[in-house]
């Protein structure tokens, strides 16, 4: 499963309903552009300290997915997709819908619009 920024920040919330969607899943992933995302939001925190120590115990737990070549024509193939059907979704997002794509991976995220991207499959959750 790939996180996306709003589930990497629950995870360390210890968001129960997200743990639970993601608990059976045998890897995570962090697409470079959400740990690029997160590692802005940790640099504007007032809790600064603690995401910093955190992401540098944990991010080896994760598997993180590098933009390469391939990921490129994903991106492009996606947002043609949602461009012609007037439906499309932030950058950053398609590059992360890309990098799903890629490795056939689902998306955790809160972001609906995840789901305008075909063969993209999303996994939601609500609480926290």
């Amino acid at each position: 499963m790939i996180l996306d920024t709003n589930a990497l920040s629950a995870l360390l919330d210890e968001d129960a309903a997200l743990l639970k969607v993601i608990g059976k899943s045998r890897e995570l992933a962090l697409p470079v552009i959400v740990l690029g995302e997160y590692r802005f939001g940790i640099a504007i925190s007032k809790r600064r300290p603690e995401y910093e120590a955190w992401l540098a115990r944990d991010l080896s737990l994760f598997r993180v997915l590098p933009v390469i070549a391939e990921t490129s024509s994903h991106y492009a193939a996606i947002r043609s997709e949602l461009k012609a059907s007037g439906t499309p979704i932030p950058a950053n997002d398609a590059w992360i819908a890309a990098l799903a794509r890629q490795h056939r991976l689902p998306i955790v995220s809160r972001d609906v619009h995840f789901d305008r991207v075909k063969n993209v499959e999303r996994f939601g959750w609500s609480g926290g």
